[in-house]
């Protein structure tokens, strides 16, 4: 009798465990927390803290492949204009400057390439195989657009409808900043009815790209923000490789790998050097620096820490979005907000990653083709940005900007306030924790020149003169200002030999960012976009007196004639190969030409 008894209890008691572990799902949940813990060595990439939302299999993270390949094969047998990316045939129409005075991009090729069109897959092989969590969170796409032309706003919400699994878009909206286009009105509606996941927000007055993205955010209902510009393509299996990093860390901030959309013929190509670190120089003007070995992981295709973002494409959980007071209102139009958003982010507990196997297209305008009320604010936003995060080190932005002292932040204590209630850590902590690799190509105090001033030719007693000019100019010999020319406003005499061994208009504070460029031995000198690699902008000015140029192995020659400065077979007798710097620190230029000895 007992022993029946007994069985009765034992039964009683499964049926009473059963009850309570099954069929209540909270104490189930609360169960299967405490037996798997954080799987972190199963996920590719850093070990970070798993989404308590996740999926497990016994110890590892459930994963699976989100590649389209049927879509991939459809695209693979597309042919015609502007398919696969490829750059498409111009005419003389295409070339003309109507294609692109209202878009700054040429929008006559734009509307002869298809809405959607193929892209050529340029990630690293390793994307092809790589896997992502089974469960991802849903994102609401932001575009903001001021009239943006036709195709290239169409072609940007086609891509991600067609390159992104359906159940992770929960929302496409385009948020315009009072456009006055007739097409971006009744048509744009009409045509984007057809899409139930696509809709439009309108600003009642010219507020900016700022503010515009910031109403999109707050109108988004999905778990993370992905914000794009309105002239994008999303390449293959864009997203899931953004959503993966934020489900495994929500206060991971990602960023696709920009790739460039030729404004002229709309080429599909990665940027010089691909994969590298945002950065910025101490006037904040944005570059680009490698990834040091210190970083560098086996798998080049992971994703890697950023300092800064690029500009407005990245995706981030909404949450805590907000929780970082979002951007910051204060911000007027365009410009500086992805400093702010960088500093803010990595200062107050989160972290930036770019993700190579995201690769997103954008089409970097020729010009800006459009005016802003009041004019442009960045000046103005920098100063924001730097008086509420940079600490001790706005001062050496100050020192090249010294007009930036004398301009008016405007109400910057709620910001200081965000950042004491955040717990943020200081600026120094960033510059010595995340961009600890920044100084090296941009220290905030400029080592010395080691030479500067007017740059006069022995053999025809001229001196060089940029007169101004921009990238692509060519240099040219000028009657030097110092001996008493007329009309002195419209030359540009002063050029300064830096330690990155470059040679660049102005004086060593103050110098631009163009830089002294040859390409062969026989090839003009011309003034183009300061990179800091050396390379084509790599000088020596050797004791003879001659400007050596180490890539063509020549050096800088001249003619009396025609005032052209060129690059010649290097010939140390020759005068007219013979440059006299007006200032010359002789330590300084020893010691670069024995570093390279």
């Amino acid at each position: 009798m007992r022993r029946r008894q007994k069985r009765l209890l034992q039964a009683a008691g499964l049926i009473l465990l059963t009850v309570l572990f099954v069929h209540n799902t909270g104490l189930w949940s609360l169960y299967k927390g405490k037996q798997f813990v954080s799987p972190t060595e199963a996920i590719q990439g850093l070990p970070i803290k798993v989404r308590q939302n996740a999926i497990f299999t016994g110890t590892a993270l459930r994963k699976k492949d989100w590649h389209d390949n049927e879509g991939i094969r459809a695209d693979a047998a597309k042919s015609g204009f502007g398919e696969q990316g490829k750059p498409v045939p111009m005419s003389d129409e295409d070339r003309s400057e109507k294609a692109y005075i209202e878009n700054g991009f040429n929008i006559y090729v734009s509307d002869k390439i298809s809405l959607n069109r193929s892209l050529p897959d340029i990630r690293h092989p390793n994307c092809k195989n790589k896997l992502y969590m089974e469960k991802l969170p849903n994102s609401s796409i932001i575009i903001p657009f001021h009239n943006e032309g036709w195709s290239s706003l169409l072609r940007t919400v086609h891509s991600i409808l067609n390159r992104s699994p359906p159940q992770l878009i929960a929302e496409i909206i385009l948020v315009d900043d009072f456009s006055d286009r007739e097409h971006l009105k009744k048509r744009l509606e009409e045509y984007m009815a057809r899409f139930p996941k696509v809709r439009i927000l309108r600003t009642k007055k010219r507020e900016g790209l700022i503010r515009t993205r910031l109403l999109g955010a707050s109108m988004a209902t999905a778990e993370v923000i992905t914000f794009l510009d309105s002239h994008c393509e999303a390449n293959v299996n864009w997203l899931p490789p953004l959503l993966d990093r934020i489900a495994q860390s929500r206060k991971t901030i990602v960023c696709p790998m920009i790739d460039v959309v030729h404004h002229d013929h709309f080429g599909y190509s990665t940027q010089s050097g691909d994969a590298m670190r945002g950065a910025f120089d101490w006037e904040m003007y944005y570059k680009r620096i490698p990834i040091p070995p210190e970083l560098r992981k086996p798998d080049p295709s992971d994703p890697f820490e950023s300092p800064v973002m690029a500009g407005g494409l990245f995706a981030v959980d909404r949450k805590w979005f907000w929780e970082l007071g979002g951007y910051d209102p204060g911000l007027d139009i365009w410009g500086g907000e992805q400093y702010e958003i960088s500093f803010k982010v990595w200062m107050c507990g989160g972290r930036m990653e770019d993700v190579p196997c995201s690769r997103v297209g954008h089409i970097y305008r020729k010009y800006v083709p459009y005016t802003f009320p009041g004019g442009g604010g960045l000046p103005r936003n920098l100063k924001r940005v730097a008086e509420v995060w940079m600490d001790e080190y706005a001062e050496h932005l100050y020192k090249r900007k010294p007009e930036f002292r004398h301009i008016s932040a405007g109400d910057v204590n709620p910001q200081k306030e965000l950042r004491n209630s955040l717990n943020c850590k200081s600026f120094k902590w960033f510059m010595t924790e995340v961009a600890w690799d920044l100084p090296k190509y941009y220290p905030p105090v400029e080592p010395s020149s080691s030479a500067w001033g007017e740059i006069r030719n022995v053999g025809t007693g001229l001196c060089v003169d940029s007169k101004h000019g921009s990238s692509g100019s060519q240099l040219k010999l000028e009657p030097c200002v110092k001996d008493g020319v007329e009309g002195s406003w419209s030359h540009e005499q002063i050029f300064t030999l830096g330690w990155r061994e470059d040679i660049r208009p102005g004086d060593s504070l103050h110098a631009r960012k163009y830089c002294f460029d040859a390409v062969s031995q026989s090839s003009q000198v011309t003034l183009f976009d300061c990179h800091g690699m050396k390379g084509n902008q790599l000088w020596k000015y050797k004791k003879g007196k001659t400007l050596y140029h180490p890539v063509s192995i020549s050096c800088m020659d001249c003619s009396a004639k025609d005032r052209n400065i060129f690059m010649n077979t290097c010939n140390p007798s020759s005068p007219t190969q013979q440059w006299i710097f007006e200032n010359i620190n002789s330590t300084v230029l020893e010691l670069m030409n024995i570093k390279d000895l």
